[in-house]
């Protein structure tokens, strides 16, 4: 029955539109699925629907129901267990990749002066905006994917400040290791994008200076390129160094039309897409100022600095914060 439910959220979250293998941990979470646009230097746009604000907000309520997505209390590990590890015990067991995890069902009172810290982010599925056979048409919908990147995925260490701001608790991301380069399969192609929640302005869906059980919110973050200026591709041509073309195709960057044909290859760009996340909290300890929880995140892919398309990405998972 848990599945199916699942498995009705995952499809309202669709628009309407073993290199290295996962952990057991992650191949686990997989059966239990959990806006403004700003212009980049290649004018590359994302715009982050409502619909999609709408959808994640009923998709966290039923993967927070879900105990098939959280470990069970026996196996659950929490701050306090992986304080107690050194780092020979914790060393190529991917404990470093997860987060802990919050007992408790208290509320928390935030106050002035307020900040998030330790704030952790671990993915649990992957998906991709695809197009599929459906009805003799092809239409786009969000498809599993294949996680090729060995367990450094997850965020780590992000605080910012935490506090009421016109009326609503607000996160404003300020420092922490908020990016991780993350590559997934779909259909043989491979899919490089940075997993992110930089420059992330999350506000509660309701106004109140509480956090408890049920507390959700969101906002829109900056994803930047995958590749800075500095990385050549296998011509030789870079964004800030490097060849500016093909030295060995100027047959083709010659004439009237010049380099055409090639001018996305040739001219890398930075570019920056926006991205949209949603959090939900189901745990929280007051005693320890720890939060938990799920969320749900929709941001671009790489453009291969400017000369691709890039793929609509969805990111479901847990977190974990401390309030202080």
């Amino acid at each position: 029955m848990k599945l199916a439910v699942t498995a009705v959220a995952i499809s309202a979250l669709s628009p309407a539109a073993d290199a290295f293998a996962p952990s057991s941990a992650f191949n686990g979470a997989r059966m239990a699925s959990v806006k403004n646009t700003r212009s980049s230097t290649s004018a590359v746009e994302m715009n982050v629907s409502d619909d999609f604000k709408k959808a994640a907000a009923g998709a966290l309520a039923v993967f927070a129901g879900l105990s098939l997505f959280t470990s069970a209390p026996s196996e659950a590990v929490t701050r306090d267990t992986l304080d107690a590890l050194s780092y020979t015990q914790v060393k190529g067991t991917g404990l470093a990749n997860r987060c802990p995890e919050v007992r408790g069902e208290d509320t928390i009172s935030v106050g002035g002066g307020s900040e998030i810290i330790d704030m952790c982010i671990e993915p649990k599925q992957f998906q991709v905006l695809s197009r599929v056979a459906r009805g003799g048409k092809m239409v786009p919908q969000m498809i599993d994917t294949k996680l090729m990147t060995r367990e450094t995925y997850t965020l780590y260490g992000i605080e910012g400040n935490f506090g009421n701001k016109d009326g609503k608790l607000t996160f404003e991301e300020k420092d922490g290791i908020d990016y991780a380069a993350t590559t997934i399969q779909s259909n043989y192609e491979r899919i490089p994008f940075l997993f992110t929640v930089k420059d992330l302005v999350a506000k509660a869906s309701e106004g109140g200076n509480q956090v408890k059980p049920g507390f959700q919110m969101g906002g829109g973050f900056r994803t930047p390129s995958y590749r800075t200026g500095l990385f050549l591709d296998p011509k030789g041509r870079g964004g800030s160094t490097g060849y500016d073309m093909a030295v060995a195709l100027p047959g083709l960057q010659s004439g009237v039309e010049g380099d055409a044909e090639l001018f996305k290859e040739n001219n890398k760009v930075f570019d920056v897409t926006d991205g949209n996340i949603e959090f939900e909290v189901n745990k929280v300890d007051k005693e320890a100022g720890e939060i938990g929880g799920v969320f749900v995140s929709k941001q671009k892919g790489d453009t291969d600095m400017g000369s691709k398309v890039p793929k609509d990405i969805l990111v479901k998972g847990i977190f974990y914060a401390r309030i202080e």
